[in-house]
């Protein structure tokens, strides 16, 4: 993949002009899509538009569009004058776009218009009211037929900044990460080779584009190899099963969320998926019981997989290898990529012990957007990235993914395994979602609370929750001592569940509480 993207796109354009290169599906099923020489033509009309206001090689061009045609123009058409990607999610609001904005010191930004009843045009006009540096707001509902004339266009070198994503805020406060051609180039590289993807697959791409799972392991590989994408604009299951069948869709990478509601889909509909291949979870932890229901009804390959923004996937499950390890790991190392996992002190640990997970990649972030004092944090000494995780490695080189270091429930000095708990109790009939986390003691300084979503029509007593755990000889100390049933549980746009937000719920709860 030596030549730019925009080169690629360019040559299926003259090669296959009118082969499908993107199909969006909109409620209720409605669909538009272009072909190769259309995407071409659209990108070049939004490079026109945006070397008209000025926009020049290195700097951000940002865009809060959801799944369109116009995202995958806007982001050819963003590279085609060098300049950088900075996909914006639709759910943001003012709050969030002021933080992105004044951090990237954007002078354009895209939205929709309208979109699921909100004016985006307006709030960003209020903010360009807020912010010196944003000068040009332009909406799609606003766009000139034809924009000025197409200006000279360079291809982007690999070491030019591609893409800053910010992070999706699982954590707490976002981050801007900086990705190059070269990075994003050979994670799609490693990731079409793994998967053994090719132009005659048709990619399904529920996951906003505006996150790394969508861009890269949807948008990106679909342009590199010449495949049809197929993208979603609101996810709705019913509508995703039937433009899956109907496109003959091979290949899904989302978040496990779109796995649950496509096998409620399957199973109501009582058929498949016939052309489906490939469906690879991330974001969390497969439930080992939605895993194998999943290959029942899908009749596809489903498995976990590890990544982040900054280091592109790092580990992820073998086609055609065993399904119990596919589904109970999180894979293995992606060819040219090191996991290893050390001790608080940077010790390397020994298969089977639990510690921090780092790993080291050829598709790691350039670093963090005027953050150097979080980037070298990130980074060991001898270039490892610090993924935040606690994991351990298995004989056999696979990943199993334990939690995240600010998630571990320490009660009274015993570290609760959070994920495992978790995989018990959702193999519980009564519950849909679950998510463990740390609730303040005095005695013991932390406890464990269930947060539980109940399946339709289902009810789950503290006691059942209990005897369930029993049933499953979960060791006592590791049951959670609080249920709390919930309509559902926060999340990112990309499916995490944000468990910080329910410590500081409790945490909060406990303050109100006079002692």
């Amino acid at each position: 993949m030596s030549v730019p993207i925009t080169s690629s796109v360019a040559r299926y354009a003259r090669e296959r002009p009118a082969a499908a290169a993107v199909i969006e599906v909109g409620p209720g099923g409605s669909q538009r899509s272009w072909t190769f020489a259309e995407l071409d033509a659209a990108a070049r009309r939004w490079s026109a538009t945006l070397a008209g206001l000025g926009v020049r090689a290195g700097e951000p061009v940002a865009y809060q569009l959801p799944n369109v045609l116009d995202f995958a123009a806007l982001s050819l058409g963003t590279l085609m004058l060098g300049a950088v990607c900075e996909p914006l999610m639709p759910i943001f609001r003012e709050r969030e776009l002021a933080f992105m904005l004044r951090a990237s010191g954007a002078r354009v930004l895209v939205v929709p218009g309208t979109f699921r009843g909100h004016d985006h045009a307006a709030t960003a006009t209020a903010l360009r009211d807020e912010l010196p540096s944003l000068r040009h707001v332009v909406a799609l509902d606003d766009m000139p037929p034809e924009p000025p004339a197409t200006p000279s266009l360079t291809d982007p070198r690999p070491e030019m900044t591609a893409q800053l994503l910010f992070t999706s805020g699982s954590t707490g406060e976002p981050k801007g990460v900086l990705q190059t051609h070269a990075s994003l180039d050979r994670a799609a590289a490693i990731h079409v080779r793994h998967f053994g993807l090719t132009g005659a697959d048709v990619i399904y791409v529920p996951s906003p584009l505006a996150h790394q799972t969508g861009f890269l392991y949807g948008m990106w590989i679909a342009l590199r190899l010449g495949a049809t994408q197929v993208i979603q604009t609101i996810w709705e299951p019913e509508t995703a099963f039937d433009a899956m069948a109907a496109t003959g869709a091979s290949f899904v990478q989302a978040a496990t969320p779109f796995l649950a509601d496509l096998v409620r889909v399957t199973s109501e509909r009582e058929r498949g998926l016939p052309a489906l291949r490939t469906f690879v979870a991330t974001g969390a932890a497969i439930p080992r019981e939605l895993a194998r229901r999943a290959r029942a009804a899908l009749g596809a390959e489903v498995g976990g997989a590890f990544g982040t923004t900054e280091s592109c996937l790092g580990a992820a499950f073998r086609p055609g290898e065993d399904a119990e390890r596919a589904w109970s790991t999180d894979g293995r190392a992606l060819k040219g990529i090191t996991l290893r996992i050390t001790d608080d002190h940077g010790r390397v640990l020994p298969p089977g012990e639990e510690g921090n997970f780092e790993l080291f990649t050829p598709t790691l972030f350039k670093g963090y957007l005027n953050r150097p004092d979080l980037t070298a944090q990130a980074l060991t000494a001898d270039g490892y990235y610090r993924t935040g995780d606690l994991a351990r490695i298995d004989a056999d080189g696979y990943l199993h993914i334990t939690g995240r270091v600010k998630d571990v429930i320490n009660r009274g000095g015993e570290k609760v395994p959070v994920v495992e708990v978790e995989q018990v109790l959702y193999a519980h009939p009564a519950v849909r979602e679950v998510a463990v986390v740390a609730m303040p003691d005095d005695r013991l300084g932390e406890r464990a609370c269930a947060f539980v979503v109940l399946e339709p029509g289902r009810e789950l007593e503290f006691d059942a929750m209990q005897r369930h755990l029993e049933t499953q000889r979960v060791a006592k100390p590791y049951w959670p001592e609080r249920l709390e049933l919930v309509d559902e549980l926060p999340r990112t746009p990309s499916g995490k569940i944000q468990k910080f937000v329910l410590r500081d719920q409790l945490a909060m709860e406990r303050k109100a509480v006079p002692r």
